[in-house]
């Protein structure tokens, strides 16, 4: 400012013959309601810029907050699908533990059933997230995940334990109700505390997010769901199949499957219980999808929208 004060006086100057004499006095005054409105112009911007952030940020908390599964989210659906991006390439470099089943008639088996799911009118991020489904060559496992952003994967344990075309649509409805109502980044943003996640939401700080990236990916830890995570996912799998060829209520064949199986031997029920570490099954999970069939009125389930026949003839192809 002395800099600007020096300059701005040495504008003014002029040779003594052509100016009044009161001329230096005038200048000064000048000067200082020049520096003046400069000060208050500066506190005026900073102040809107700190108004501006302060909106920004209760607007990404209120709206993130209702555009997730019930619970505060500071992740744009942008992050979610490049945290899964990230994850879908850690699984595909780790072929021990996660096995591709390279069969693409089997994948492409799976992916038609996910793509007639993301048509229903309650999926709002078909565009958004790919939606891609990968199958995992694991007998042992009954299980299927999402990550952030909708890559989904299927275990062969899961497609040979169940009975019916139906009942495997309710189990992958409810893969695409974790990606849609964005149940990971949800418990990441309560994992990893509202200031680390505010930064990284406004861009303050990019490396974190590979972190986060990875952590995920250690053990899938996060992809671990909470019972009203389930239930809500179980609520939207009914929404998506109202609108298919398959019976809306058929997850709970899944669970009367997973019931049935639990505490068996000869290892069966170690994998139920590894199931249900990461999909949680308490009784009133259960009776809320009865409830959802009762409200929904809905007939009994038949060969027309169970497809058994069909389903069989698919598993043969199985390896």
């Amino acid at each position: 400012m002395k800099k600007f004060v020096q300059q701005f006086r040495s504008r003014q100057a002029v040779k003594p013959s052509t100016v009044p004499s009161h001329s230096h006095d005038s200048s000064n005054t000048m000067v200082q309601k020049y520096t003046t409105a400069r000060v208050r112009a500066v506190f005026r911007r900073e102040l809107r810029a700190i108004v501006l952030v302060a909106s920004l940020t209760v607007s990404l908390i209120l709206g993130a907050a209702s555009c997730s599964g019930g619970g505060l989210n500071l992740f744009d659906t942008a992050t979610d699908a490049q945290l899964g991006k990230q994850m879908d390439d850690q699984i595909r470099q780790n072929p021990k533990e996660y096995p591709i089943l390279n069969n693409p008639a089997v994948k492409q088996y799976i992916q038609n059933m996910i793509n007639d799911i993301i048509r229903s009118e309650h999926v709002k991020y078909r565009g958004t997230f790919p939606y891609q489904a990968e199958v995992i060559a694991d007998d042992k496992t009954i299980n299927a995940f999402c990550t952030p952003g909708g890559y989904i994967y299927v275990y062969t344990g899961l497609m040979k334990a169940v009975d019916n075309e139906a009942t495997l649509a309710g189990v992958l409805g409810h893969e695409v109700a974790h990606a849609e109502r964005r149940h990971g980044t949800s418990r990441m943003t309560k994992a990893y505390g509202l200031q680390i996640v505010l930064s990284i939401a406004l861009g303050q700080n990019p490396s974190q997010l590979a972190t986060i990236g990875a952590n995920l990916f250690s053990g899938l830890a996060l992809l671990k769901n909470s019972r009203l995570d389930e239930d809500d996912a179980d609520n939207f799998s009914f929404k998506y199949l109202q609108g298919t060829r398959w019976y809306p209520g058929s997850i709970k064949f899944f669970f009367e499957k997973v019931g049935g199986q639990r505490g068996q031997g000869d290892g069966i029920g170690t994998t139920v219980e590894r199931l249900l570490s990461s999909h949680p099954l308490p009784q009133d999970r259960i009776d809320a999808t009865n409830k959802r069939i009762e409200e929904a009125k809905l007939p009994p389930p038949s060969e027309s929208n169970l497809h058994a026949i069909p389903y069989q003839q698919f598993k043969r192809t199985l390896p």
